[in-house]
């Protein structure tokens, strides 16, 4: 069984009917022993990073989360769920965040590297760059998109990105005015600033990918 952690994330059903879409059982729940019993956990999550702390706070599921990290059992984070990974973000000044990897949250700037303005927030479809390595995001590549050169396209909406410290810990990256850590795995923990559950068939690819990591 995977659980989905509830602490009102806006993409809670999102998730859930695409991991039911691929026949899969799940439960929605902030319990404790619940969590602590499943074989693989989710972290959703849209909105502000401070909220989402809070909201984690107040179920008591900071201290739940980490106790299930140390586990080894497969923990997963989608979108804001990538970013709580981490120690704090640009856009909660002085808030905490879970503290599982090491890096920094920043602001996508509206000019970027190349002198071009950008859109903040980042909505929509972009390419991936795709470390061979990652589990997570296995077999996304196939020999066709090898062969013409093209690249998995996933679907984002973020107004802050994450600047992993540990190169070895980046699954994936993507070029939007600035280079952006889009995936992480460290051991157990993995995670995407892009929505699988939103990223049509490579979505569903990626959560099939996290469902056999579970077994």
């Amino acid at each position: 069984m995977i659980s989905i952690i509830d602490y009102d994330a806006g993409n809670i059903k999102s998730v859930a009917k695409a991991l039911e879409h691929l026949e899969q059982d799940i439960q929605i729940t902030d319990d404790r022993e619940t969590i602590m019993n499943s074989s693989g956990v989710i972290l959703p999550g849209v909105g502000a990073f401070g909220d989402a702390m809070s909201k984690l706070e107040e179920r008591h599921l900071v201290e739940v989360i980490n106790d299930y990290v140390k586990t080894g059992k497969p923990f997963f984070g989608i979108c804001l769920g990538l970013q709580l990974m981490f120690e704090g973000s640009e856009e909660s000044p002085g808030v905490k965040g879970l503290g599982l990897l090491k890096g920094k949250i920043k602001r996508i700037p509206s000019e970027g590297t190349d002198g071009q303005i950008y859109k903040v927030p980042q909505i929509g479809w972009n390419d991936i760059d795709i470390n061979p390595k990652s589990r997570l995001l296995s077999g996304l590549v196939t020999d066709e998109m090898k062969a013409s050169g093209t690249k998995p396209y996933v679907y984002f909406v973020h107004s802050y990105f994450l600047e992993a410290e540990d190169p070895e810990d980046v699954a994936a990256t993507t070029e939007y005015g600035v280079k952006i850590h889009a995936a992480v795995e460290h051991g157990n923990i993995m995670a995407t600033q892009f929505h699988p559950e939103k990223s049509s068939d490579t979505g569903l690819q990626i959560l099939r990918n996290f469902i056999e990591i579970c077994r």
